[in-house]
């Protein structure tokens, strides 16, 4: 009998590998970059193709912009109310397990690398409507790539039903051959996700977690526990068959992990939930749509993050000023995907506006690659779960040849 190994088996097996090589032989671990960056880039390349094309099928090959308009409300509500529960969840563990009480604060030679500012509001409206769709594409720009198309889609609907048949089965033909592009590069993924891990490790040292453990272990508690307390009780009491959904969702939400990049699991998220059982124009929709407006690990993270300077710095905050600064993080993460550095941009911003050692920044720059694997994990779990809630609250989901009930 042949033993055969699957793609999320080898991806572990990449990902112990580089543990090791990380730890025994750094300097030869850090060289083995290039493998991570190839990969990375070979996944980037497909998210323009793919968001577009998707939403464009999904839109405008729906007929009914009515339903499109209403499961956007729904998918916005949803949004609000989940990122409200994730700030919520860090501000509750950073409070009581105050692991920035007695921390040292260090000017941070590294603070100028964050090279950027807080975006206001109407800045941040601003930028989500592109002056070139051929340069948001370029640059990554997710959310103005869903405007764009978004538009698009509408103007293709206008069409004559003739016409709006050629470009929509262009896109439609776009789409398969762009799934089938990711897995063939998704078979690279073991070598790509094993040398990301070893460059991290290789760079960091073990002992990077010593530094701030507390903090990054209250940050990997409060993942667990918005898991748990969260998204858990969401899918159970929408009907969403719990295990099966955690089960389908593994390897989006390792590629996550172990990359630090949403984009990276893109490509693989949409395959699963329609695998899933979610049609595929509400997956193009609401997937992407979230990757701006849901991202649940990223503001969780700014909660804890923002209130363990204020310990660090031995300022005590009272809980309505925590519960500003909450409303101000909630506001200024939404322009969060379309930053470099994105968090850690946000963070700053709202610790100068609070009058918090903006210094306080460069503590947390030692282990935010650790940091940041755990909140991109979450992020592409809280999208794909919405995708599904989405899903079932248009009376949509239904896997092929099987009955869905909560909990199963």
């Amino acid at each position: 009998m042949k033993l055969r190994i699957s793609l999320t088996q080898m991806i572990f097996i990449g990902i112990g590998i580089g543990l090791l090589l990380g730890w025994l032989v750094p300097d030869f671990a850090v060289s083995l970059r290039p493998l991570s960056t190839i990969f990375i880039r070979l996944i980037k390349s497909l998210i323009a193709p793919l968001i577009f094309s998707t939403l464009v099928v999904g839109i405008a090959g729906h007929g009914d912009l009515k339903q499109v308009g209403r499961m956007g409300v729904k998918a916005l509500v949803y949004f609000e109310v989940l990122t409200t529960f994730a700030l919520v969840v860090g501000l509750v563990a950073i409070n009581i397990v105050r692991p920035g009480v007695g921390v040292h604060l260090q000017a941070a030679e590294h603070v100028a690398e964050l090279g950027g500012k807080t975006q206001s509001f109407s800045e941040i409206i601003t930028h989500i409507v592109p002056q070139s769709v051929v340069e948001a594409a370029a640059q990554g720009e997710v959310l103005q790539l869903v405007v764009f198309a978004v538009i698009f889609s509408f103007g293709l609907s206008a069409v004559g039903l003739e016409r709006r048949r050629v470009i929509l089965s262009f896109f439609e033909a776009l789409v398969d051959t762009m799934f089938k592009v990711t897995n063939i590069v998704m078979k690279y993924a073991p070598i790509g996700v094993g040398a990301a891990i070893a460059v991290t490790v290789g760079n960091r040292g073990i002992s990077v977690l010593m530094n701030l453990g507390m903090l990054v272990l209250t940050l990997y508690g409060a993942v667990i526990v918005f898991i748990i307390a969260v998204l858990v009780p969401v899918a159970y009491f929408t009907g969403i068959p719990v295990r099966k959904f955690f089960k389908a969702i593994k390897e989006p939400a390792i590629i996550a992990f172990s990359t630090s990049s949403s984009e990276a699991a893109l490509p693989r998220a949409f395959e699963v939930m329609e695998e899933f059982g979610v049609p595929r124009r509400i997956v193009s929709f609401v997937l992407p749509t979230g990757y701006s407006f849901n991202l649940d690990g990223s503001t969780l993270y700014l909660s804890l993050a923002a209130i363990f300077v204020a310990q660090a710095a031995g300022v005590e905050l009272s809980l309505q000023t925590q519960i500003l600064m909450m409303l101000t993080l909630m506001l200024t993460s939404k322009g969060v995907a379309g930053v470099p550095r994105a968090a850690l941009v946000i963070l700053a911003g709202t610790l100068a506006s609070f009058g918090l050692p903006v210094e306080g920044v460069a503590i947390l720059l030692g282990v935010d690659g650790i940091l940041d694997m755990a909140r991109t994990a979450l992020n592409v779990i809280g999208n794909c779960l919405a995708t599904a809630v989405v899903a079932r609250w248009e009376g949509e989901l239904q896997p092929a040849g099987e009955k869905l009930t909560a909990g199963s």
